[in-house]
Parts: structure tokens; sequence; C-alpha cells
């Protein structure tokens, strides 16, 4: 591309800093804040007292880091996913679907076996059977894109919408097995009461949003950080993403190590929605449609940069942003919620440009003028 005279090239570095694994995502959330504040200045809201209402609402304050770390909680599940998947050139964006698909797994375990379960049983039954209603629902794009080749990107992205009228046709559509009879405006139907776990009370008398669920998704995180590094399974998984041809000449089975990472991905998407049943929902809720995580997911991956651990600070990060967002809206200055929308946004875009140019070295390279 010739700009203003000048050839710019890209150039893959040959060795990466590895300062830049810590440096890429604090500039990118840096020039994040500073195009929201941009958008907050055009509306007449002083950015810089905006941004320090909305760290007390989502980060400081009680209240505002107990929501934050709910709200972590089942988007934790949901980077994981992305990442688990993106770490092997697998561009699933379905976690959006396969976390409805969890929610409904989990409450019909909830509904139809936790009443005969006690709940040391019920709660882990509940987050299994979401993890395999998630894994159900990414089985056929896994098969496409390991056998045929088909895009795993255009197939899971169509069926989170019908995951998506899936959920709203179980309570809005029919008067079926998960919708509550009991009541004249369509709701979800409640599972049993040793399927719930209780909020964290955090040695106060507070009724939070945060749950116990925050604790297993944590350690799922630890676990993929440390299974990934000293498994075969791991071995062979980067060595598929870094060659594929590598990975076939060495003897490695790619059509099993495509479908099992998409399944494991959908998997973990599906725990996502199931800890909302044994959590805050404890039904199927469509209400949750309108929170998004699935999606939001996708950028907490893309900002940890794929690493399973910073997927967590990376979830309690964009979960503050939502938190803190939503309260600014009923504040005497009130903000538009488009606002933390923005936030994230430029968040993705800056840290996948982030990337760019931590893999690659730009050089411009001045255009010589053929002479007459």
């Amino acid at each position: 591309m010739i700009l203003l005279g000048r050839r710019v090239q890209v150039e893959q570095r040959m060795a990466v800093p590895k300062s830049a694994v810590v440096i890429v995502p604090v500039v990118s959330v840096v020039f994040a804040l500073v195009v929201g504040g941009v958008f907050l200045a055009l509306t007449g809201h002083p950015p810089i007292r905006t941004y320090l209402d909305l760290l007390d609402n989502g980060y400081t304050s009680f209240y505002g880091i107990t929501d934050t770390l709910g709200l972590a909680t089942p988007l934790i599940c949901t980077g994981l996913a992305a990442a688990f998947a993106f770490r092997m050139n697998l561009y699933s964006i379905g976690q959006e679907g396969q976390m409805y698909l969890g929610m409904i797994g989990g409450t019909w375990v909830g509904i139809v076996l936790a009443d005969s379960l006690p709940p040391l049983i019920a709660v882990p039954s509940v987050l299994v059977f979401g993890a395999i209603a998630g894994a159900a629902w990414i089985a056929v794009p896994a098969f496409l894109r390991a056998r045929l080749g088909t895009s795993e990107i255009v197939s899971t992205l169509l069926l989170n919408y019908v995951a998506l009228n899936l959920v709203n046709y179980f309570i809005f559509g029919s008067t079926g097995f998960f919708r509550d009879p009991t009541t004249s405006f369509p709701q979800g139907r409640a599972v049993a009461e040793s399927a719930r776990l209780s909020p964290m009370a955090f040695f106060t008398d507070k009724v939070t949003n945060a749950y116990p669920t925050l604790f297993v998704a944590i350690l799922l995180a630890v676990f993929l950080f440390w299974f990934m590094r000293v498994s075969n399974y791991g071995y062979e998984t980067a060595v598929y993403a870094d060659s594929p041809n590598t990975a076939r000449y060495a003897g490695m089975n790619s059509a099993w190590l495509q479908s099992s990472v998409l399944l494991v991905s959908g998997a973990l998407a599906g725990v996502g929605g199931a800890m909302y049943v044994v959590g805050p929902a404890g039904k199927v809720d469509p209400g949750l449609l309108q929170v998004g995580l699935g999606y939001a997911g996708i950028v907490v991956a893309a900002l940890a940069r794929y690493n399973f651990l910073a997927v967590v600070l990376a979830a309690v990060l964009f979960a503050g942003l939502r938190t803190g967002g939503n309260a600014l809206q009923v504040s005497n200055d009130p903000v538009p919620i488009a606002i933390a929308v923005v936030l994230q946004g430029a968040v993705l875009l800056f840290a996948l440009g982030g990337e760019l140019f931590r893999r690659n070295k730009v050089t411009l390279v001045r255009v010589q003028r053929a002479t007459t």
C-alpha cells in the first residue's frame, strides 16, 4: 500500500518481545478509554468524572464488585470457550447459542432429577448436563468442519439464532415442560431447591449477586492452563495450530483434534449457561438473551490473547464495564448504556490491532520515482 509517497510493508517478527504480552492489552484498554472519553465529551458528560463513577460502580464499591464478579462468572466460561477454539485457529462464534443450550440442559436436570438427589450431587449434575448440551449443540458444526472442511464461523453463528428462538419458544410460544404452569405471565419453571446455590455473603449479611460458581469458573481456567501445557493433547493442538501439514505428517489425527476442540469449547460455554440455573436464574430465563455474554466472551478471549488465566482478568474487566455502565444509567447525570458498548467494541478493535503489531513490524519505504 502506498501512503504519502511511501510504501507500507508488514513483515512478520522473527522474535516477539515478552513485554508485549502485558503491554498490548494495557495499551488496548487505554486507547479504548480515550475513544470512550471522546464520545462522553461529545454527549456532554465529563469523561474523568464519568470514569470515576464507573470505577466505583463496577469495581470498588461492595455491591459494584460483587455484581461484577457475579456477571464475570459465566463470562469466564464463554471466554474460555472462545479461547480454547481460537488457540487452534478454529473460529467458533457460537458461544451464545451453546450457553442457551447449557441453560436448557441444566434446567431439565434441575426439574426432572434434582428432587431425588442431594445438593452435593444435584448441582454438579446440572453443570455436567449443561456442558453436555452445549457440546451437543456444536456437534454438527464440528462434524462438518472435521469431515467436510465447512467453515465453523458460519455454522456456529447461524445456530445462535436457532438457540435464541428455541428458548423463546419454550417460554413464550408453548405451554410445555420448561414453562411455569402456575403463572399467567409466561416465565420459566423453577428447578428444585437442591439444584440451587446460595449467594456468597463475603462475611456480611448483605445479599449479593455473586455465587460459588465463580470458583468453579476460575478452577476451570487454572485446569485448562495446566492441562494444555503438560498433556500430549495440548502439544498436538499446538502443533496443529502452528502447522496443520506438520501435524498430519507426524501422524496426528486432524479430524479428531478439530472435532474434539470444538466439542470442548461448546461444553465450556454450556457450563456458563448452567451456572445461571444453579445461580441467579434457577430456570430457563429469556432475559438472559439480552445479556450477550456469548459474544462478549469472544472479546474477552481476544483481549486475553487466548491465555486461560488472563481470561479471568479480562472477564472481570468487561463485567465491571457492563455493571458500571448499567449503574450510570440511573445516576444523577444519566449516561447512555451505549457508552459501555462502545468501550467494549473499542477494546476489541485495539486488542486485535495490537496483536497485529505484536506479531508483525510495519516499515515505511520511500517509493523511488521513475526517471525519464
